[in-house]
């Protein structure tokens, strides 16, 4: 495997599949074979996953919503879908452990950096849930923190886009799409990979991202495997 341990993002909204909300059982044991596939082989894999499919912090300011209050929902609604994460890979008899950002016992065990690090070595997957634990940060940023925390490899942007196109591709049919590209070269072009505090954390700290489509079965597997599979920015 070309990488030993990487920090996979996932969205709170690929969870939804063909649902117009929610979680599709289908999608969530699509994700959790492919990972189960890689750590089999000797991968360490932590994961982030977003709360979009159940509620968006961002969303609820658009109504009325107290921005406060609205990312701590949001919070809690990645705590909802790592638990669904975890419940799936028990059930296919992959060990998995839920960390939160804040005090949930005995829901899920408070995180700290060094007891998942053990449970990854232990070729347990560590799910990050929760966010950071604060307000105005996204889970784009709590995966690049927890990356660079775990010292991860890589950080896995796992999409429904096959990588990092010049322009939207499911509306400009003329996008072209990057093999490779310097985190220079996604300021000055202006595309949104992931949000600027998370980029910034990702360059300064050297860590590459990687962004591909999660969808396309063994994706993942040709991913770690070192296939030339989605954008690369380095």
């Amino acid at each position: 495997m070309k990488y030993k341990r990487i920090l996979l993002k996932l969205s709170g909204e690929a969870l939804v599949g063909e649902n117009n909300s929610g979680i599709n059982n289908i999608r969530l044991f699509e994700y959790v074979e492919q990972i189960k596939e890689i750590v089999n082989k000797g991968v360490e894999l932590g994961i982030v996953i977003g709360g979009g499919n159940i509620f968006r912090g961002l969303s609820g300011v658009e109504h009325g919503f107290d921005r406060v209050k609205g990312d701590n929902m949001g919070m809690l609604a990645t705590v909802i879908n790592g638990l669904a994460l975890q419940s799936a890979f028990e059930s296919i008899g992959q060990k998995s452990k839920v960390f939160t950002s804040i005090k949930m016992e005995p829901i899920a065990e408070y995180y700290s950096r060094d007891k998942a690090v053990e449970a990854l070595e232990n070729k347990t997957v560590a799910i990050f849930s929760g966010g950071t634990g604060n307000p105005f940060f996204t889970t784009d940023t709590a995966s690049a923190l927890r990356a660079v925390e775990i010292k991860a490899d890589i950080l896995l942007k796992g999409t429904r886009v096959d990588g990092v196109y010049s322009a939207d591709p499911e509306k400009d049919k003329s996008a072209t799409k990057y093999d490779s590209i310097t985190f220079d070269q996604v300021y000055e072009k202006g595309l949104k990979i992931m949000d600027l505090t998370a980029f910034t954390m990702c360059k300064t700290n050297k860590l590459p991202i990687l962004v591909f489509d999660m969808n396309k079965n063994k994706n993942l597997l040709k991913v770690v495997s070192g296939d030339k599979i989605g954008t690369i920015i380095h």
